[in-house]
């Protein structure tokens, strides 16, 4: 029994049937794999012409419309042809002097190339449709909570389409095969232990699985979002549909499980907005002039775009025995620039202390109270006085 899908092709090609069996009776003469050889070859080469008249036909076509359709055709002309060839030789393989066994495994094997080309131009669109709406955000998604948004959601959700898709088509692909879509069926049916242990190995793929779709819904970080995960500062560089790669201070990328992700807490440094608060602390004489460094740091933050014009505070934090701790607030739009202005006026304070008030740099102090010590030596002196001379 031929499968519906390649029945169905063959019925749509009858005119090309009645053309393959026309050039089959033409080669009766010659052994039957050469008539085969020839009808394949005869319907590849017919697809090859077909091809380039269509493509360049849906070429214009997808040029005229959006932008999207656009790149979907220019991407899938690959898969024109493949889809032309499949049609067509499942168009000659009743015509083809083949065993009825042989006919059978090849119509079905056609079948199953034929969902296999479906499954692929379906991966292609999700591809086209996510990456022309990633376009449409943003350039600096650092400092865009929405473009962060939009991003995480379609590169979340095409992962999780293509992991459904891919099933989807190896199923169907299979069902194009009789004898396998009754193994299936009866090991669904037979479940017991086979089940339970496809179960168990399944649950950490279903777990990553659900936890990229509840962050795709939730979104409790983003794409470019400043986070620390288990001590690590970073920004989430990608989300997978089972993991995310999170993009280390130090250029090194670090792999985090979803499921293990959303179990754990974690820091998000932009989860509402990019924009942070910078802190920098020195330890300082008590003879600092604290005003002073006020308008210092006022000067240092108004001449850097660093600053993002909001916050600029200087305040004592503490008061230990031989130093005084200062502590300064500046703002910057993103974790990268405040990093970088922390820097900036952590170097150009200490350059200021070094050169106006170097005696309120952090210094110690040892006070000797000469009086006793004098005491203690005049005794010393007189027994010493005293051997010498006996």
């Amino acid at each position: 029994m031929a499968a519906p899908a390649a029945a169905a092709l063959a019925q749509a090609s009858n005119p090309i049937t009645r053309a393959a069996n026309q050039v089959s009776d033409a080669l009766q003469a010659f052994p039957p794999f050469v008539a085969t050889l020839v009808l394949a070859a005869g319907a590849l080469v017919l697809a090859a012409v077909l091809y380039l008249v269509l493509a360049r036909a849906a070429a214009r076509w997808g040029k005229a419309r959006h932008a999207a359709v656009g790149a979907f055709v220019a991407r899938t002309q690959g898969l024109l042809f493949w889809a032309l060839a499949i049609a067509l030789l499942s168009g000659v393989a009743p015509a083809a002097p083949l065993s009825v066994t042989a006919q059978f495994v090849a119509l079905h094997a056609l079948s199953a190339a034929f969902f296999g080309v479906l499954g692929w131009a379906a991966l292609v669109a999700i591809d086209v449709l996510s990456e022309h709406q990633i376009s449409r955000q943003s350039k600096n998604i650092q400092t865009d909570v929405m473009a962060r948004k939009h991003t995480t959601q379609w590169q979340v959700l095409r992962r999780v389409s293509h992991m459904l898709i891919v099933l989807l088509t190896l199923a169907m692909a299979l069902m194009a095969f009789p004898a396998v879509r009754k193994y299936g069926v009866s090991l669904l049916a037979s479940a017991g232990a086979a089940g339970i242990v496809l179960g168990l190995a399944a649950r950490p793929v279903l777990s990553n699985l659900i936890a990229g779709i509840q962050l795709a819904l939730t979104q409790p970080l983003r794409i470019e979002d400043a986070v620390v995960i288990n001590g690590q500062w970073g920004w989430i560089e990608e989300i997978t549909a089972t993991y995310i790669v999170v993009r280390i201070w130090n250029w090194q990328r670090m792999i985090v499980p979803l499921a293990w992700l959303l179990e754990q807490p974690f820091e998000n440094w932009t989860r509402a907005n990019a924009e942070l608060i910078g802190t920098v602390h020195w330890n300082v004489d008590y003879t600092v002039p604290v005003d002073a460094l006020r308008r210092k740091l006022d000067e240092i933050v108004r001449a850097t775009p660093l600053w993002s014009g909001k916050v600029a505070v200087l305040q004592v934090t503490h008061a230990l025995a031989g130093t005084m701790e200062l502590r300064a607030l500046v703002s910057a739009n993103d974790s990268g620039q405040a990093w970088d202005l922390r820097c900036l006026v952590r170097e150009k304070m200490i350059a200021f202390l070094q050169q106006d008030y170097p005696q309120a740099l952090p210094r110690q102090r040892i006070e000797i109270d000469a009086k006793p010590a004098a005491a203690e030596l005049r005794p010393r002196a007189r027994d010493e006085a005293a051997r010498r001379s006996g």
